[in-house]
């Protein structure tokens, strides 16, 4: 959700920024914006809708200039519109600030600037800073803009990732960040700011990651990075620590956020799901039946005496989180339970030194699931990320943990990225049931033969594509949908539901199957279908119960079983077949039809695929 792109160096800045805009297209968005230096003053323009609308008012302008800062905002406070989109201005149009986050006491620093004559022409929680920045410069004069930032920032409570430039100051661009990802690229004679590496890696891969409460002060020929001492947030003074930090590497390129001849991100990211699933386990899986884990071998002996395990996550990751809980507790025996990170600050958890605590995050910049971990490290938990984002700052924060390895996932709607968290939480759910003593010799090998084959049995699921996308058109006239799911698949129907609701806006509701006559079954008639997850496995005879009870109501059924099932054709209108595998292992196969299925039905209705209406792919505000 929003994004942020500067550029200052030695090149026309605009072109740069607005390439950067369009990579950052997949966070979601409402609306976009550009501020530029031309050597004189600073030039604007902004406009509600996409890049493509920006892009084309600016077409219309000969701008150019060495440094720039350009936004695409979604939307908090204040409608989407042409005055809300940044970036935003001070009273005289010196400062101009671009900003990811939230303002939580911009109501009452509004107030107070209002009374020594500010004024405002936005909605926006953003523009109070543009105003802060600027009181150091009525009441002192010509100071840096840097100070000016960090003096302004002092009166500030919430979250913030922002990049300024100033007409008092005008060879620098200044970031800072608290709770919102900054990441500064090193180029040849060049500096960039970014939200998310997708935005600099076309010109470098050369990156250092901010981390909460830094800044940083960006020109053309150096950059200078420093945190602030004293005091809360930023403040209490304005002494500044200059930071010597390392520089990391991106490791993917700019090809792999192509679409690759697919027509959409969401398609090219469920047909790499096998090599996903490749990715994480690669030099991970051992011959004798265990997992090699490079990332938890520092708290090893802590983690063996976990007495408990909570995962806590968000989205399409609590729903990873849900079937990791059954990884845990049959292969290691360890009692788990999964929390909604949004609620997990909140409900006073029970957490001891025994206690570890596993958050699940594709971007490892998801607000909720930050704060969560955070608040485990103070109760003592043990922390563990499984995270997407190499450097990212659940992976800082956290004292161990598992990179996924996915590659970038531009697609709205995770796809891939979950595949790759069953499997990393299956790789150490295997671990600890080997290092316990829960899991047997003759089990574990063959777990780990069982996932070495699971990309080419995910190959045969996608290519029956064609064929899902026949059900999509049968079924899209439909506008309600059911899905249900047990045990190991029960996660899977409120993952496939939740795919079906993001793109293409039908309603939809995952149930655990054995629930569905208390409530859900009162929906089912004809024009009401079901989705049912029903593989050969120890509850088979359960969901087919299900089914006869849906059919005897007129309900109509798609289900989703194993090759060589004979009886359930019998009972569902349709039938999409995975291959077999182990029970544990038949959710990275079952949810493949059920990316398919939502896929097509919002490609058929001619929708958004990859940038559905008011989501956003990272979301860094609580």
């Amino acid at each position: 959700m929003c994004g942020i792109v500067g550029y200052i160096g030695k090149k026309n800045a605009l072109p740069i920024v607005i390439d950067g805009l369009k990579a950052l297209e997949y966070r979601g968005y409402d609306s976009a914006g550009v501020a530029l230096w031309d050597g004189v003053k600073i030039r604007f323009e902004k406009t509600a809708g996409r890049v493509s609308a920006l892009e084309s008012r600016l077409s219309r302008k000969s701008w150019s200039g060495k440094s720039a800062i350009a936004h695409t905002r979604w939307a908090t406070h204040g409608k989407p519109s042409d005055r809300n989109a940044h970036p935003h201005a001070d009273c005289q149009s010196g400062i101009f600030v671009v900003h990811n986050g939230i303002i939580e006491n911009y109501a009452e620093l509004r107030e107070a600037l209002i009374r020594e004559g500010h004024s405002f022409l936005s909605e926006t929680d953003t523009e109070i800073l543009a105003h802060l920045f600027e009181r150091p410069f009525l009441s002192a004069g010509q100071i840096f803009l840097e100070d000016a930032v960090l003096e302004g920032l002092r009166h500030v409570n919430g979250t913030f990732g922002l990049a300024v430039i100033s007409k008092h100051d005008p060879e620098k661009i200044v970031v800072a960040r608290r709770g919102s990802p900054i990441i500064l690229g090193i180029g040849d004679g060049e500096y960039l700011v970014a939200s998310d590496a997708s935005a600099v890696v076309g010109i470098t891969k050369n990156v250092i990651y901010l981390h909460d409460n830094e800044a940083a002060v960006l020109t053309p020929s150096k950059m200078e990075i420093f945190s602030t001492l004293g005091g809360s947030a930023f403040g209490g003074n304005l002494s500044k620590k200059t930071l010597q930090k390392p520089i990391d590497k991106i490791d993917w390129d700019i090809s792999e956020a192509q679409k690759s001849g697919h027509p959409h991100f969401m398609r090219k990211e469920i047909f790499e799901g096998p090599s996903a699933l490749e990715n994480v386990l690669l030099g991970r899986l051992l011959e004798e039946g265990s997992a090699k884990l490079g990332g938890i071998v520092a708290v090893r002996d802590r983690l063996l005496q976990a007495k408990k395990i909570i995962i806590s996550a968000c989205g399409t990751s609590y729903y990873a989180g849900l079937v990791g809980k059954y990884y845990f507790e049959e292969l290691a025996k360890i009692p788990a339970s999964v929390e909604y990170a949004s609620e997990f600050r909140y409900s006073n958890p029970v957490i001891d030194p025994d206690t570890v605590a596993i958050f699940v995050s594709q971007s490892g910049e998801t607000a909720d699931t930050l704060e969560a971990l955070r608040e485990a490290k103070k109760r003592g938990a043990l922390t563990l990320g499984v995270v997407n984002v190499v450097g990212s700052t659940i992976a800082r924060e956290s004292d161990a943990g598992i990179y996924n390895h996915a590659g970038p996932e531009i697609g709205v709607a995770s796809t891939k990225a979950f595949i790759s968290q069953l499997g990393a939480l299956v790789l150490l759910a295997l671990f600890l049931g080997r290092e316990r003593g829960a899991v047997s010799d003759v089990l574990g090998q063959k777990l780990v033969m069982e996932l070495k084959a699971l990309p080419a049995k995910m190959k045969k699921v996608l290519a029956g594509d064609a064929g899902v996308k026949k059900l999509a058109e049968k079924y899209s006239k439909y506008k309600n949908f059911l899905y249900l799911g047990r045990k190991y698949n029960f996660p899977v129907a409120l993952e496939g539901a939740l795919k079906l609701k993001e793109i293409s806006y039908r309603h939809a509701e995952g149930y655990a199957s054995g629930e569905m006559k208390h409530g859900p079954i009162a929906l089912i008639d004809e024009n009401f279908p079901t989705v049912a997850l029903a593989p050969k496995d120890p509850v088979y005879e359960k969901i087919l119960s299900n089914i006869q009870e849906i059919k005897a109501r007129n309900g109509r059924v798609l289900a989703v079983a194993t090759e060589g099932d004979e009886k359930i054709g019998k009972l569902a209108d349709d039938v999409i077949f995975i291959p077999q595998t182990l029970e544990m292992l038949t959710p990275i196969l079952s949810v493949i039809p059920l990316q398919l299925f939502a896929y097509h039905t919002a490609a058929l209705l001619g929708l958004d695929v990859d940038k559905p209406r008011n989501l956003a792919k990272s979301v860094t505000v609580e």
